[in-house]
């Protein structure tokens, strides 16, 4: 008798135990980059984002795409971000924003070019060096298809040669929850 209720408690426990970690794995990662172990990518270069509305295919969704203040090794007057043929989404080149250190910075001009898969963007006054930096994406179309995609940071300084610098590497994953 006294095994059949101690069967019946270890069962409970572990339902329970198990649906605590489901739920809890589950408001971890929503909107939030997952741990890439085989990217192809080193560490060291993998940079920080998330994504407002959990990156769900064909829905509109804000990237908020991070570059630390140990990689802003200079000034910079120009941020681009590349990303690959596979990614079918759409940006609103209007609906972008820099935050250094938190703070708004004034845009001069953001183009985005289709074609050779490329996002420019012109503050209208350098970004100081040893700064945080966020590029927000705002009004973005994700593609209908999920995957991962890697979008490159690459910054250009002031002085620069006009060749860009790479930064780092965001590894966004499109993904239904």
């Amino acid at each position: 008798m006294a095994r059949k209720y101690t069967l019946r408690l270890l069962s409970a426990l572990a339902i329970s135990g198990c649906l605590v970690t489901s739920l809890a794995s589950i408001g971890l990662t929503q909107g939030l980059p997952g741990f890439t172990i085989f990217s192809g990518v080193e560490r060291e270069n993998q940079l920080s984002w998330r994504m407002d509305f959990d990156g769900e295919p064909g829905v509109r969704d804000r990237y908020r795409l991070r570059i630390p203040a140990k990689k802003m090794e200079l000034a910079v007057e120009q941020f681009s971000i590349t990303y690959p043929d596979t990614y079918r989404g759409r940006f609103d080149p209007n609906a972008v924003e820099v935050r250094a250190n938190g703070d708004e910075i004034p845009l001069d001009e953001v183009t985005w070019d289709p074609e050779n898969r490329v996002i420019e963007i012109y503050p209208q006054s350098p970004v100081p060096a040893d700064t945080r930096v966020e590029i927000v994406l705002s009004n973005v179309r994700n593609p209908n298809r999920i995957g991962m995609h890697y979008f490159n940071a690459l910054v250009r300084s002031p002085g620069d040669l006009p060749m860009m610098r790479y930064v780092g590497t965001w590894i966004l994953s499109i993904s239904r929850r």
